[in-house]
């Protein structure tokens, strides 16, 4: 049987509903599909307020995903800090950081041409 096709906009939502489940904060969803030579198609960031609950955040998207569409990460980096953890979904990388890294990083910035769509909380 063949591995059902997982559409990129489901994986983003599934990704965002883990993000939200243990109140990840400021969720920005940047389009590099205009971009030339970038590593995937989608960045989805966030932040948390410490280390555990990045690692909670972390845990979540992998469980919500996984959960839904029997999708697991290719890669995983950085979860020993719990500062900035990449969760890789081949066209979708995920950044959850912790805020002071996430500013110092600037990750939107670097990538100030890409497309960026902010998902409102209700928290």
């Amino acid at each position: 049987m063949a591995k059902k096709e997982i559409k990129t906009d489901e994986l983003i939502s599934y990704i965002v509903e883990g993000i939200e489940n243990v109140k990840g904060q400021d969720i920005d969803i940047l389009d590099l599909r205009e971009i030339e030579n970038t590593v995937c198609d989608y960045f989805v960031i966030c932040n948390g307020t410490s280390n555990t609950q990045v690692n909670a955040l972390v845990g979540s998207i992998q469980k919500t995903v996984s959960k839904a569409i029997k999708d697991k990460p290719w890669h995983v980096e950085g979860s020993e800090n719990g500062e900035w953890v990449l969760i890789d979904y081949v066209n979708v990388v995920v950044h959850v950081f912790q805020k002071h890294i996430r500013e110092y990083y600037d990750i939107e910035g670097l990538w100030g041409d890409a497309k960026v769509t902010s998902i409102e909380t209700a928290y």
